[in-house]
């Protein structure tokens, strides 16, 4: 396992330059598992690369899951948002709020027929 640094907080630049950042470092060992993008949507309900979402999943060295997202924008007064999460492995299942990225991690599962035909 390795020494991580994240920030959490957020950062809100200016369109004169000026920069609101009220982000702080946090540190921890561990190893990371997973990362994922989900891209915003555009004004023509495609996807763009000037906004989105990235998730980050990490195990620490006391065997704790917690992943740390990135609101992110490219567009001047838009904040990027950074925050640190702890989940469970129930997270990083189907129906969970992590589930697309505990998929990337190996901790997913396939959908029961029911879950496929939005029975439950």
């Amino acid at each position: 396992m390795d020494k991580v640094t994240v920030y959490v907080g957020s950062v809100v630049a200016g369109n004169s330059g000026q920069v609101n950042d009220d982000r702080k470092e946090v540190a921890f060992v561990g190893e990371k598992l997973a990362e994922r993008t989900e891209y915003g949507e555009g004004r023509g309900g495609g996807i763009t690369d000037t906004r989105g979402l990235t998730e980050t999943l990490y195990r620490t060295d006391d065997d704790r899951l917690v992943v740390h997202v990135e609101d992110w924008s490219k567009w001047q007064e838009e904040p990027n948002r950074y925050a640190l999460v702890e989940v469970e492995k129930a997270d990083l299942q189907p129906g969970g709020e992590y589930a697309a990225l505990g998929a990337e991690a190996g901790f997913g599962r396939p959908l029961t027929l029911d879950e496929a035909l939005g029975n439950e």
